[in-house]
């Protein structure tokens, strides 16, 4: 078996993290922008949750003095200087993909390259609020395309695996930030508990997760911290939830030490934190703190991404 090129291995990895980090920062700037519509006198928290959650909020303190709509809008899609905008991320997987364009097919090519020729004009007219929902959609279709074209016409190679690695990673990330930084920033304190204003902010984790009407289904109107807990972390019907997303991170690198003929490190590692997962029931999360465990997590699966890297040589 001939391995990839380290350094194709890591355009496929990370095209598609930064195609997954597109979509999710969209599903998280829509998120706040319905929020802030809708509870203005608490603007400054939902938008320093969106930030927060992005990892971008010390980034954008530097530039700017108030947590407002405008501003954020603009640093969160059009800014060239923000690595975590939707124009740098959506630029940086388009050169990924042409990087490593004689490993995917045409159909995924000219997907990523459409969505960056339509998009990189509408990003800097983003300061037209009245559009910014219909831009926001029109983003998520885009990468739904890129993720349809991917799976309607790759090889199931290693080629797709690193694809596929890259999406799980910065999925089972993003779903434990949304967890954790919407509930700790926005929830003011622990009177509100058990309020209206409680429920809503778990909504809103739901509705930035893309989890909100998967959750219905399940659940009616039981909105409680423990069933969301539960759907986010453990749930493995829901594709964003982290449970899932390591899952098939374990059974794509079993897939590649078959191909490959070799046990790597980082193979061991992710049935490590997989089994971490699996074993910590909800209730024990919440009772010995959610924060402590989603950190941890975020820790845990940094460390898995920088193993996978050295392993399979990406900088080699």
């Amino acid at each position: 078996m001939i391995r990839m090129l380290g350094r194709t291995a890591s355009g496929l990895f990370w095209m598609m993290r930064y195609l997954e980090r597109v979509e999710n920062t969209a599903r998280l700037v829509d998120a706040g922008f319905r929020m802030s519509l809708t509870r203005a006198r608490t603007m400054r928290s939902e938008w320093e949750s969106v930030l927060s959650t992005a990892g971008t909020i010390d980034a954008f303190r530097e530039k700017y003095d108030h947590f407002n709509t405008p501003n954020v809008v603009a640093f969160m899609i059009a800014d060239k200087e923000n690595p975590g905008s939707l124009y740098r991320s959506l630029a940086a997987a388009r050169e990924n993909a042409r990087m490593t364009r004689t490993a995917i097919t045409k159909d995924v090519w000219e997907a990523i390259n459409d969505a960056w020729l339509e998009l990189r004009f509408a990003f800097e007219a983003s300061d037209d609020l009245t559009d910014l929902p219909n831009l926001l959609a029109r983003i998520r279709q885009h990468t739904a395309l890129v993720r349809g074209s991917i799976n309607g016409t790759m090889l199931r190679n290693d080629i797709f695996r690193f694809v596929m690695l890259g999406a799980l990673i910065e999925r089972a990330d993003n779903t434990a930030r949304i967890l954790d930084t919407k509930y700790y920033v926005l929830l003011p304190s622990s009177a509100s508990v058990g309020s209206s204003l409680d429920q809503v902010q778990w909504e809103m984790i739901l509705r930035s997760a893309s989890a909100e009407r998967s959750f219905h289904w399940l659940h009616g109107g039981d909105i409680s911290p423990i069933s969301i807990v539960n759907f986010l972390i453990h749930d493995v019907r829901l594709p964003r939830s982290i449970a899932y997303c390591y899952d098939e991170i374990v059974a794509t690198l079993a897939d590649l030490e078959v191909e490959y003929q070799v046990r790597k490190p980082c193979h061991d590692l992710a049935a490590e934190h997989e089994a971490h997962i699996t074993n910590s029931t909800s209730e024990w999360i919440i009772g010995s703190g959610l924060h402590e465990f989603l950190i941890d997590f975020i820790a845990r699966n940094a460390r898995l991404a920088e193993m996978i890297e050295t392993d399979y040589r990406f900088h080699a």
